[in-house]
């Protein structure tokens, strides 16, 4: 086709566009054939804009294993002016360039938010299949802050300038995603281990595929922007109160006597904890080999009595979480099965010398008889609580370059590589929903994608060594990852590999005691908090007596951690209800504060708490930046300061720089040794204030999914700073269960007043029934 015959075919097809969209206000959808591809562009809601491009002529039907939002029924008005196809909906418009394709998104007033500049296909080949490397390049404004990509161990908060090879490992956990300061989101909707990089005037993306998907995300401040993710990928359910407890764990307890007596040494001690992990190896090995790697049964020697043993855990008011792997050895009936149906990958995996292998998590039949021998060998045999699912990546030993070209159900392993973790997630997720509607869904994930917050998934941080820097590297990884829309994380607490602390004495060593406890201090304030790793033991009894400094600063941290089960739990119901987090990066609420737009060492944790983790040994203050917009109460002395300055914190050993926002109220529950052991009958609420707030006390059954079906109860407290008045509006909901009468005991925030874990002084207690009350304080 000339030139000129092309160009008429195009204004053809725009003058066909532009009638169809004069005649109706329903027109969500423009196409348009370029010299190179054909561009769709589809509105699925009126902030939330696809992007679908295939070279010229070369259709290609895609089904998105991220996606799951259907487009609604969009009024989008298209019109022409030159060259320039104009779609504009109530959030904003969109402009197509008809000569050169770039396509520039706007807000509703009109200011420019990014515009894609250019896609270019490569021809290549794919394991035998034709494909192309896909290339599409942004413009940004030189200054705009951008964030999210993924777990990223680089210690940067700003993903400016930054070059980044997405490739899911251990300790690396990434997705092509970006979220900017000035309040929109790109999902670059591919699996593909890809690159992103951002360059002076062109970010891009490129990964391997047939098409250029992506997803423009207007949500005007990062909470809309994650709203707006979960729109389009999945909500994230509610995990069961007992998951916001403490956790125990260590590569690995031998036996089911050991974990039993750790867990009974817990409560002889009176130190709180709700779960027990149990590591790899519980399954029978032969003659030292680890060819029935992952078999999912447990060893007739070392686990005799497996149905008994998590009876015990249970009578001992805990819970079991136990690990399961993707891969199998030989000799396993799994791998024998799947092997037969050609649903293996054919790489190795983790441990070496085994001959395990994973399985094809992208067949829907491979997920089903995974989860067959999961549910008849442990699930519904011994009733256990959650997964630990580890080496989501998966592990890959002995890596060949053609190990990529390997085929899948999808395509090569290549071409699908990074979605690996939130199939095997999902396949579990679903089925364990199926099997029993009585047990929320827990997973603990080494890896992670977007859209993976839909099925309960917790990720951590992988195998991470123990030392300072790799602390100071999790709070920005954190940070990055949970903007990507998943709102649960956590880490190994002392870090993982910590042999290099042996010399010193192992958890009698001083300075892994501060490493440790530092490690504990963040793990606190994390969605999950965990104690696990390998080569210095981590139950608290080892680190010493009640009475020594580290002994007494983790006691100190896990009592905080179940005093704030009600702000926890409730923070839970708005990270599922409301598409909340839990990990705020201070951009999140204090945007308007330039100073935040860097900041990756603080967070808050929900709404009111301001988290400053102090990342490095033996020093006696620690810098903690006060963002503007709010009033700060020291949450330990009760001392209150101004926002919009940095100060010097002292920090002895056992403190944790913690921060409250004026106006928060903040419930504080009883003091408990599991999480479900007192009701919230008499909880103490604390007030900060200085501002107007509010809080809404979440409640329900603890577990199973009936609060999907509306079984859970809500109260809101609200704060009137100028009044002095809290009022308890009228409580929302019910379930079975719930407390019809309790007290809240109202206590006022002041210098040395109400402040840490000192025990609370009240100035009025109310009986409450459920109707609206007024408090005048």
């Amino acid at each position: 086709m000339t030139k000129k015959k092309w160009l008429g075919a195009v204004a053809l097809l725009l003058a066909v566009s532009t009638a169809m969209a004069q005649g109706s206000k329903y027109n969500p959808v423009a196409k348009v054939r370029l010299s190179n591809a054909d561009v769709e562009v589809q509105f699925y809601s009126s902030s939330i804009v696809r992007v679908y491009k295939t070279p010229l002529n070369k259709p290609y039907q895609k089904k998105s294993l991220v996606v799951i939002k259907s487009p609604e029924g969009v009024n989008v008005a298209q019109s022409k002016s030159g060259q320039q196809l104009i779609l504009q909906s109530a959030d904003l418009k969109v402009t197509v360039n008809q000569t050169n394709g770039s396509i520039v998104f706007y807000n509703k007033a009109g200011q420019e938010l990014l515009k894609d500049s250019t896609t270019t296909f490569t021809a290549k080949d794919d394991a035998g299949t034709p494909s192309y490397t896909v290339k599409g390049s942004f413009v940004l404004d030189k200054t705009e802050p951008i964030y999210g990509v993924g777990q990223i161990m680089d210690n940067k908060f700003n993903r400016r300038n930054g070059t980044y090879h997405l490739k899911n490992e251990n300790t690396f956990t990434s997705s092509p995603y970006f979220m900017s300061a000035k309040g929109y989101g790109v999902y670059w909707d591919n699996y593909s281990i890809s690159d992103f990089a951002d360059k002076p005037g062109d970010l891009s993306f490129e990964s391997l595929g047939h098409c250029a998907d992506y997803y423009f995300m207007y949500g005007k401040n990062p909470d809309g922007v994650i709203k707006e993710v979960r729109s389009l990928t999945g909500k994230a359910p509610m995990l069961p109160l007992w998951a916001y407890g403490f956790f125990q764990s260590k590569e690995r307890y031998k036996d089911q006597d050991e974990s039993l007596n750790v867990l009974k040494k817990y409560r002889e001690i009176k130190v709180p904890i709700d779960v027990i992990i149990q590591d790899w190896r519980y399954w029978p090995e032969y003659n030292g080999s680890d060819s029935a790697w992952n078999s999912q049964r447990f060893d007739p020697e070392r686990f005799p009595q497996p149905q008994k043993w998590v009876d015990e855990i249970h009578k001992l008011n805990a819970k079991l979480m136990i690990v399961t792997w993707p891969g199998f050895g030989p000799k396993t009936d799994q791998r024998k099965e799947l092997d037969s149906k050609k649903m293996i990958i054919n790489f190795d995996t983790w441990p070496p010398k085994s001959g395990a292998r994973p399985y094809d998590v992208f067949n829907p039949e491979a997920l089903n008889i995974y989860w067959k021998y999961l549910n008849q060998r442990i699930f519904s045999f011994i009733n256990n609580d959650g997964w630990w699912l580890d080496s989501t990546e998966p592990d890959h030993i002995n890596v060949k370059d053609s190990d990529f070209d390997l085929p899948t159900h999808l395509g090569s392993y290549r071409s699908v590589k990074n979605a690996f973790s939130i199939m095997h997630n999902s396949g579990i997720a679903t089925h364990q929903k199926a099997t029993n509607q009585n047990k929320r869904v827990v997973l603990l994930t080494r890896s992670g994608f977007v859209g993976q917050q839909r099925y309960g998934s917790n990720t951590w941080s992988g195998d991470v060594g123990s030392t300072w820097e790799m602390l100071q590297k999790q709070i920005p990884a954190a940070l990055n990852y949970t903007l990507m829309g998943i709102p649960n994380w956590n880490s190994d607490i002392g870090g993982f590999f910590a042999g290099r602390w042996n010399k010193g004495g192992g958890a009698k060593n001083p300075e892994f005691q501060e490493l440790y406890l530092r490690w504990m201090q963040f793990g606190t304030f994390c969605p999950m908090m965990r104690s696990h790793g390998t080569e210095v033991p981590r139950e608290i009894f080892n680190f010493g007596n009640r009475g020594d400094w580290c002994f007494d600063g983790q006691e100190k941290m896990i009592n905080l951690r179940y005093r704030m089960l009600p702000y926890n739990y409730s923070t839970s119901w708005d990270v599922s209800h409301n598409d909340g987090t839990f990990m705020r990066p201070l951009i999140m609420d204090f945007i308007a504060d330039a100073k935040t737009h860097d900041l990756g060492t603080q967070y808050m944790f929900g709404h009111s708490i301001m988290v400053t983790p102090v990342t490095k040994p033996d020093v006696k203050t620690w810098p903690v930046y006060l963002p503007k917009g709010a009033d700060w109460w020291d949450f330990w002395t009760g001392q209150k300061h101004k926002g919009g300055q940095t100060i010097d914190r002292e920090v002895p050993k056992d403190i944790l720089p913690l921060y409250v926002k004026a106006g928060s109220v903040l419930p504080w529950g009883p003091s408990v040794q599991y999480s479900g052991e007192k009701s919230w009958d008499n909880l103490e609420m604390r007030i900060y204030p200085g501002a107007n707030g509010s809080f809404t006390l979440y409640e329900d059954e603890k577990d199973s999914y009936n609060y999907e079906k509306g079984a859970y109860s809500t109260i809101e407290f609200r704060w009137n700073d100028a009044s002095k008045q809290l009022t308890i509006a009228a409580r929302k909901g019910q379930f079975p269960g719930m407390l019809a009468s309790r007290k809240f005991k109202v206590c006022i925030v002041k210098t040395g007043v109400n402040t840490g874990m000192a025990a609370n002084s009240a100035i009025k207690t109310v009986t409450y029934n459920g109707k609206q009350l007024s408090v005048p304080l």
